[in-house]
């Protein structure tokens, strides 16, 4: 008989024995699904509390829907979201990077650059008392409901360029998300968690960033303060109709109402044009497809205008004397310019006395407030 080497039965001893490691050793997957425990939520409470928004009645009505009443948590979990960088796909931007609170929830800049650096081609709105607005959001009216818009930004590649599937994934096995979704919307297991329910949140705390403290709305409450002399001759000019027979048409035509903006779309002459199709951005006509609307937008409110500089849709103007001077000059010539933009006769001290006025919407208590700071 011939005699098999030792060395070989070793060998295949250690060989058996590494298989059998490996065949015994746990696996873990790349991407561990949530934890899959039915009702895993259900040790939570969920007690959900009304919550009344406190404004007074000048500045109009918030529609709440139906679908998505107000509640302490659910505006606990939405201003959560909406500071947290978990919503973008390398975790580096949230919707605060582009609505900064310090900045009345704007970000300072022209237009916005997302997770990949590639700027967008128009400027982050101003979301003070963007819960009044009933018109369309965004500059161009592209979508109805504060829940739509909050969905929009993940999925945006030129912003936080993720997928819901997997934003929902991540806060589905969070350590504390599937517990404040459980508390708000009463959901019995983290996989009932989904993008609808984080858009109704996001868009509560939205509704509730509100602005009335400004010195104008003291003024208006006939609470003592009054205007300095430069404020009341800015407030005159900016109100000032054409029709009293001179040339300056007032700025409220744009910017009316306790808002300072309009339900409405307006070409502002900042754009030449010579037919509709040469507008660069289309504007209101990218929605309807209505040529003669392209190059309108959304006159924005001017509340905390002073914050929330630089100016226009696509940030063109660093201040507002350049604002003021752009307008004075009569705009440039588009097929659908409005009928209010055009030259008029503005001092120096005529555009000094109205950027007085336009300080007096500042709301720096808005800015503060500590319910609308980031809570980590």
């Amino acid at each position: 008989m011939k005699k098999i080497p030792s060395l070989s039965i070793a060998g295949t001893f250690l060989l058996l024995l590494l298989l059998t490691i490996v065949a015994c050793g746990p696996e873990e997957p790349a991407n561990p699904g949530p934890i899959d425990e039915p009702d895993d939520l259900l040790e939570f409470t969920y007690d959900p509390e009304n919550y009344e928004l406190d404004y007074p009645d000048y500045l109009g009505q918030i529609e709440i829907p139906e679908d998505n009443p107000m509640t302490v948590q659910g505006i606990e979990l939405g201003r959560r979201l909406f500071f947290d960088p978990i919503l973008s796909a390398d975790s580096t931007m949230s919707c605060s990077s582009c609505h900064n609170p310090v900045q009345s929830f704007t970000d300072g800049l022209a237009t916005s650059p997302g997770i990949d650096g590639n700027l967008g081609s128009r400027s982050a709105m101003s979301l003070v008392n963007i819960a009044f607005v009933n018109n369309g959001l965004n500059w161009n009216g592209s979508l109805q409901t504060l829940e739509e818009q909050a969905l929009e930004p993940v999925t945006n590649e030129v912003e936080l360029h993720e997928t819901w599937p997997n934003v929902i994934g991540k806060l589905q096995q969070h350590p504390t998300y599937p517990q404040f979704f459980r508390e708000a919307f009463g959901i019995a297991d983290r996989n009932e968690i989904t993008k609808e329910l984080a858009a109704k949140a996001i868009a509560q705390f939205e509704r509730t960033l509100i602005s009335y403290n400004s010195k104008y709305d003291q003024i208006r409450f006939g609470s003592g303060v009054f205007y300095e002399e430069d404020e009341i001759n800015g407030r005159d000019l900016f109100f000032f109709e054409l029709a009293t027979g001179l040339d300056h048409p007032g700025c409220s035509h744009c910017h009316g109402g306790v808002q300072f903006s309009e339900p409405s779309f307006f070409n502002n002459g900042i754009t030449e044009a010579a037919t509709f199709a040469d507008f660069p951005d289309k504007g209101r006509g990218e929605v309807t497809g209505v040529p003669s609307d392209n190059g309108l937008f959304r006159p924005p409110s001017l509340r905390n205008i002073a914050l929330t500089a630089p100016y226009m849709h696509d940030g063109r103007f660093a201040t507002l004397e350049e604002v003021l001077d752009h307008y004075k000059s009569g705009g440039h010539p588009s097929p659908n310019i409005s009928a209010n933009i055009q030259p008029f006769t503005l001092s120096d001290e005529d555009r000094d006395n109205l950027i007085a006025f336009l300080h007096t919407l500042t709301d720096t208590s808005f800015i503060n407030n500590p319910a609308f700071q980031s809570p980590f």
